[in-house]
């Protein structure tokens, strides 16, 4: 486009190349480049120039010369293909014609080229995934390897990866033909297995967990059958699920199993809390009720212990043990009375009555009634302190006790030995 001359018709010699033989416009042609590479080519290895209008035609020796330097080229190619780099953690195999050579280790290697020998990279450092049931991610799932059969004849949905590192590199290599889909075959083998022989309950909550750990000793079993030379590191169960046409229902099934063990460990913990306090106050009601059986055994023991060192103190003095038996019926009687005895064969007007000791031993006997003690003896009377009352108080007490003072000089009346059988009577029926 900037040549002024473009769109016109040349002159005769304008713009045409010397000596040249195309008579026709624009660049020269394939051929006739060809044929100035093939002439620079001869005269470099000595061709000779032909008769034929300047031509060079090559000689044997410049065409053997050619051949050897091509001939060189091509073996320094051939024999650095045999070269190859191992890196840390992997392992060479190399093979002559097929056939096990050698083991390489970590660094530059070199074998002699095919089609004589090969070679093979091994990794044993990194664990390697073997993917069942999705294919990267669990969303893309893989129907044919996902759906498995429980005991129950239900489906579920078993997505797991398999973990696999490579102990023996040549029997990896030289034992089966596809070492990662063996593996994954294996593997599915294996958990269709163990799905099948547990109910769809356990597969999904309870032994979860379980079915890893045995999904793995039974996989390991397996591929040391086949002599693959791998070493399963885990298994990992990605998904485990109802198919997604009755997830929902599941998903309620679920919901009401949490409830229900929410409500047992409830009612659990409310056991837990009541059981001890019962237990606790049934103990003590025990030991209450060992105690009082041991006090009352105690109690009608030392009382027929009594009872029978009575009697034999009466066979020998009935008289004696009569006097002493109603004298501490009598005492016990009037320790725990308010009533106050007077003499009345005391010719004297005062008397004195202790009315701050009555009181107080009033006071004591019904607070020892209240507490289910005896009576509280009186303390005995100081005549230092003697409370004065008058006359004319005196003499209705001193007409009541003279009526049932006994008289000394003439023994004991009819009213008291009545009294004292009664009192005797009523002590025996009470022991």
């Amino acid at each position: 486009m900037n040549d002024p001359r473009w769109g016109h018709k040349p002159k005769s010699n304008e713009g045409r190349r010397p000596n040249n033989k195309n008579d026709n416009e624009g660049p020269p042609e394939l051929a006739e480049l060809w044929n100035d590479f093939n002439q620079r080519l001869n005269r470099l290895f000595g061709g000779k120039r032909g008769g034929d209008g300047g031509k060079f035609r090559p000689d044997a020796r410049g065409i053997g010369l050619t051949a050897t330097v091509v001939g060189a080229i091509a073996l320094l190619i051939w024999l650095a293909s045999g070269a190859f780099i191992v890196q840390e953690g992997q392992v060479g195999i190399v093979t002559t014609f097929g056939k096990l050579s050698h083991v390489t280790g970590a660094g530059f290697n070199w074998h002699w080229p095919a089609p004589f020998q090969a070679h093979d990279i091994v990794n044993t450092a990194q664990p390697q995934t073997a993917e069942i049931g999705y294919r990267a991610n669990v969303r893309n799932k893989q129907p044919n390897e996902a759906l498995m059969l429980t005991g129950d004849e239900n489906i579920v949905d078993v997505q797991f990866s398999v973990q696999y590192k490579i102990k023996d590199p040549v029997a990896w290599a030289f034992n089966n033909r596809d070492q990662v889909q063996t593996v994954r075959d294996a593997a599915e083998t294996v958990v269709r297995e163990l799905v099948g022989q547990n109910r769809m309950d356990t597969v999904l909550y309870e032994g979860r967990d379980k079915l890893g750990a045995q999904a793995r000793e039974a996989i390991q079993l397996m591929v040391d059958r086949y002599k693959m030379g791998a070493d399963i590191v885990g298994v990992t169960m990605q998904s485990v699920q109802p198919p997604d046409q009755v997830v929902a229902a599941f998903e309620d099934a679920g919901k009401a199993q949490e409830e229900r063990a929410r409500a047992r460990s409830e009612a659990q913990a409310f056991a837990d809390d009541i059981i001890p306090q019962a237990k606790g106050r049934a103990a003590r009601l025990v030991q209450d009720a060992e105690g009082y059986r041991a006090q009352v055994v105690n109690q009608a023991t030392g009382a027929a212990a009594r009872f029978d060192k009575v009697v034999a103190e009466y066979a020998k003095a009935p008289a004696v043990t009569r006097d002493r038996m109603y004298i501490e019926t009598m005492q016990q009687i009037l320790s725990s009375t308010s009533k106050v005895m007077i003499d009345t064969k005391n010719g004297t007007n005062q008397v004195y009555l202790p009315l701050d000791r009555l009181l107080a031993q009033s006071t004591a006997n019904e607070a020892a009634r209240g507490a289910g003690s005896g009576p509280v003896m009186a303390p005995p009377q100081n005549p230092a302190q003697p409370a004065q009352q008058p006359q004319a108080q005196s003499q209705p007490q001193q007409q009541s006790s003279t009526a049932t003072q006994p008289d000394n000089a003439s023994g004991e009346s009819a009213r008291t030995r009545e009294l004292r059988s009664r009192d005797t009577g009523r002590e025996r029926e009470s022991r």
